[in-house]
């Protein structure tokens, strides 16, 4: 008897196991197909991005530009309350000659990446350093060499890096000279009595007049317009804090757009429009495209 019972326990357990067996086994083919129908989704939505993109130039209409309108000779608000500068007359005759409108974007420069990310601008462009960047976001090419350098009052008697030992300082918020700050010349920022962080550069200047700060750290070429606008009561350290490229930066992937528009800058360069456009506004020998 106890053998019968012992038979019939084999039995329902080697049943148990078999059906257990086959449900792993079905599991196992459903993981895959999903697995088949997910890789097979996310091809075709990257397909559909790409005809998307490849649609969305030939049909443009407008250019959107994202740009700090606190940032002369880059782009600014001119005497008539109008949107000009260096950038934006560049991507004005982009869209002269690809059909488009431009729209000139005023943004807070903190928000910029999500102003390019929700398709609120289609694309950064005023004075964007590119260095550090280039895997964030799809930059066309290099288009200004430029560098930071400090901007002090003519009679501050400050003429060298060390001559800012606890001295009061100010920068721009997310400025490339604030990150040079916080990074290749850390030991120079720590030498410094304090560091003030300004959202624009119209606003630090006039902390330095009114000796609210003792120097800026500051983009070259604005430091140039911002001295030539201002009088003589400004001077430059020869000492440079950094180096840098600009370029225009669009959203990363979005390549069609950034080849358009690069291809039109580049045959600007050409033709010879963009050179008298940087000369315009004093940048000609911080230009790097076309030379």
């Amino acid at each position: 008897m106890k053998k019968l019972l012992a038979m019939a326990v084999t039995a329902a357990f080697t049943v148990s196991m078999l059906a257990g067996c086959g449900q792993s086994a079905e599991t196992a083919d459903a993981s895959a197909q999903e697995t088949t129908q997910e890789t097979e989704s996310t091809d075709i939505e990257t397909a559909e991005t790409a005809d998307t993109a490849s649609a969305d130039t030939a049909e443009r209409t407008t250019f959107t530009v994202g740009f700090d309108a606190e940032f002369p000779p880059y782009g600014y608000m001119d005497e008539n309350g109008e949107y000009t500068g260096f950038d934006l007359e560049l991507a004005q005759e982009v869209c002269d000659r690809n059909g488009w409108e431009l729209v000139k974007q005023p943004i807070d420069w903190d928000s910029k990446d999500m102003e390019l990310s929700s398709g609120a601008i289609d694309c950064i462009w005023n004075g964007f350093t590119m260095n550090g960047r280039e895997d964030a976001y799809t930059f066309s090419v290099p288009y200004v060499d430029n560098s930071q350098v400090f901007v002090v009052a003519a009679d501050s008697g400050i003429t060298t890096f060390d001559d800012l030992a606890g001295k009061s300082v100010g920068v721009q918020k997310d400025s490339s000279a604030l990150a040079a700050l916080e990074g290749d010349a850390a030991d120079l920022a720590a030498t410094f009595g304090d560091l003030t962080q300004y959202s624009d550069y119209n606003t630090a200047f006039m902390d330095l007049e009114q000796g609210a700060i003792d120097a800026l750290a500051i983009d070259v070429g604005v430091a140039d317009y911002q001295i030539a606008s201002r009088g003589e009561g400004f001077v430059k350290l020869s000492e440079n804090l950094a180096s840098e490229q600009y370029g225009i930066g669009f959203l990363l992937g979005n390549v069609e757009l950034k080849d358009q528009v690069e291809k039109t800058l580049l045959e600007m360069a050409d033709d010879g429009t963009f050179g008298k456009i940087a000369e315009k506004y004093g940048l000609s020998d911080s230009v790097c495209l076309g030379k």
